[in-house]
């Protein structure tokens, strides 16, 4: 469906008629993905990042927190088990670590891919030649946030980065047939309504065929520790536009919501999300990996957390997918 930016602006704001929203999401949702959740198993195999971002907690600044990498045998380890579980697709996410080379990469993908699941990397800003390899490894899927579309406020959180380069690795991985991931930070320090609503519809503009909204959450040891934070129902409002505006992608209730809310991805699975990325990393790297504070399930197993999500999925009378959910265009 078509709005305009001032229609964007309008929904975005309009907190008193925001359930009316939130209800008219979940009717496309419904309509055009159906009732199916599709899960995701989210290994997190390094926290090492080159990147200074300064909302980021494992920002390459933070000497505080314990860094890490899995091997590749550990990281195909987790992933098996994580097919032994029911999870059809496996998302492996990292901070920028170039200990992970082209072709180790290569192997890993190559040897994942033997266990029938769908494989998304998330893994940040690498080259043309990187990401046609690992396509051609069995790579279906990259996510990767635009985090914004407001220029300026990119380069002030974002130091020594470029959005343009950012925006350039997005076209290069759209060219090369992955289904293409991308989102926004809600509730960033200075971005205004008018900017989100400019970043839906850049994400709609590009053909994304995943996008994930997460609201911002100030970590303890970065530069914007004192930041008020954002709002779980402008998050929501986001990401019930993004439904509205793109009918049939993908959209994650993402794990952040529920830091903000006991509930917060079941609201998002009513708001129009249906997707969901259960953790499947195990012992203290769950820990260490911390994008942000308060991180849920941080003690849990992944047999439990699928278990979990899986029951509160039902609760709502939806059901879990047992398909790989790419995005049916």
């Amino acid at each position: 469906m078509d709005l305009s930016r001032q229609e964007c602006i309008k929904l975005l704001k309009d907190e008193e008629n925001q359930k009316d929203l939130f209800r008219k999401a979940d009717d496309i949702r419904k309509q055009f993905v159906g009732d199916e959740v599709h899960l995701r198993g989210l290994i997190e195999f390094s926290n090492i990042c080159r990147n200074n971002c300064l909302y980021c907690g494992i920002r390459r600044g933070n000497k505080i927190v314990t860094r890490y990498h899995m091997s590749e045998e550990e990281l195909i380890e987790t992933a098996k088990k994580a097919a032994g579980i029911g999870f059809k697709t496996i998302v492996m996410q990292s901070g920028e670590d170039l200990y992970y080379d082209c072709d180790r990469m290569c192997r890993i993908i190559e040897a994942i891919k033997k266990f029938d699941v769908a494989i998304t990397l998330s893994i940040g800003e690498r080259t043309y030649n990187e990401y046609k390899a690992w396509r051609n490894a069995g790579a279906d899927r990259y996510l990767m946030r635009i985090e914004t579309t407001d220029k300026d406020l990119y380069h002030k959180l974002d130091p020594l980065m470029s959005w343009q380069h950012r925006f350039d690795c997005l076209m290069m991985i759209k060219e090369l047939g992955y289904e293409l991931g991308s989102g926004i930070m809600v509730g960033l320090p200075e971005q205004s309504i008018e900017s989100i609503a400019d970043d839906l519809l850049f994400l709609k503009n590009i053909g994304v065929d995943m996008a994930g909204i997460g609201p911002f959450i100030p970590h303890p040891q970065t530069p914007l520790a004192s930041e008020q934070g954002g709002s779980l129902n402008l998050a929501l409002r986001t990401m019930a536009v993004m439904r509205i505006l793109m009918n049939d992608i993908n959209i994650p209730a993402t794990t952040a919501m529920e830091s903000l809310h006991p509930k917060g991805r079941i609201m998002a699975l009513q708001a129009g999300a249906n997707v969901v990325m259960p953790n499947v990393t195990e012992g203290e790297y769950r820990r260490f990996y911390e994008l942000y504070p308060g991180k849920i399930c941080v003690n849990d197993t992944p047999i439990h957390c699928r278990s979990c999500i899986g029951m509160k999925i039902e609760a709502i009378g939806r059901k879990i997918g047992t398909g790989f959910g790419g995005h049916k265009k």
